[in-house]
């Protein structure tokens, strides 16, 4: 099978390239059944991190890419976000994507929100979250490789977290089909349309691959949103589509569960990732859930 641009010829990401493949994605299963049962890495002090937790984040996230951590819960809302900037800049992030909701430490806080710029967006609601990686919308400039979601309060009821390794969709998909990957990895397989923003802001189109290569890392880029976007049309593109969003309402035997709680987080190479609507018997637009949310352009361990 003819190699995909921008693919290093003995990569084990060459289709048709079985040997290296397999050796690949047996290491991926395994990795994959052993992070169901690792737990949190538990880090006593945010603020200087002992090399036997920062390498225990790092491991799991070259491994599985995604690393749950658990910390002392912190009331000072400073102290606790110079926390999270801490460790991020431990694990080699460097400088956090300029949200337009960010506040203090370049930090954005998941709550519900009536606020102007927030009102009408998912995450600021107690709704459903769909599968997705962060920033599937941005310019191929923008690539949001990393991020760090630390839980302040959690809902009364639901507000759970559902992740997957990109990785292993990429196996599922490859293994019903390599044609699934290359229609996904098409430079025009997934475009985001232009749209207005709330302060008048035009955020243009976003095209590309669901997946690309870096290197030996793969990069996705997805949403299971069904308005406002668009999919290449093909016959082939259209099936993998499916076949994808069939895998992740079904669930995969290795997807991480995981409703934090308040100190806990999860440290990630952008996996996909969703949420249940949460504290439904709410009056109003009210929940005590709050997360905060560091994305950055980096992956844990760049430096």
């Amino acid at each position: 099978m003819e190699k995909l641009t921008g693919i290093a010829g003995n990569s084990h990401f060459v289709l048709g390239n079985d040997e290296e493949y397999a050796k690949w994605r047996e290491e991926k299963l395994l990795a994959g059944k052993r992070g169901l049962t690792s737990g949190f890495v538990q880090i006593s002090d945010p603020m200087n991190m002992r090399e036997s937790e920062v390498e225990e984040i790092l491991s799991r996230c070259r491994n599985t890419n995604i690393a749950l951590y658990s910390t002392p819960p912190e009331s000072d809302d400073s102290i606790l976000r110079e926390n999270l900037r801490a460790m991020a800049e431990r694990l080699g992030m460097g400088d956090p994507e300029g949200h337009r909701s960010k506040g203090e430490a370049a930090i954005v806080a998941l709550t519900v929100s009536n606020r102007p710029s927030q009102r009408g967006f998912i995450p600021y609601s107690r709704k459903a979250l769909n599968w997705h990686t962060d920033g599937y919308y941005n310019a191929p400039n923008n690539t949001i490789r990393g991020f760090v979601l630390h839980c302040v309060q959690d809902a009364m009821t639901g507000g759970v977290n559902q992740l997957l390794d990109n990785d292993i969709a990429y196996i599922r998909l490859r293994d019903k089909s390599p044609d699934y990957i290359a229609a996904l990895m098409h430079p025009q397989a997934m475009t985001i349309p232009e749209t207005h923003e709330e302060d008048g802001t035009l955020r243009p189109a976003s095209i590309g691959p669901v997946f690309h290569v870096e290197g030996d890392d793969l990069i996705m880029r997805y949403t299971a949103r069904t308005r406002s976007i668009e999919w290449r049309d093909d016959p082939t593109a259209r099936e993998a589509v499916a076949f994808m969003q069939n895998l992740l309402t079904a669930g995969d035997p290795l997807m991480l569960e995981a409703k934090l709680k308040p100190g806990q987080g999860v440290f990630n190479n952008n996996a996909l990732h969703n949420r249940t609507a949460f504290d439904p018997s709410e009056i109003g637009n009210h929940s005590r859930r709050i997360m905060y949310r560091v994305r950055f352009n980096k992956r844990i361990g760049s430096i």
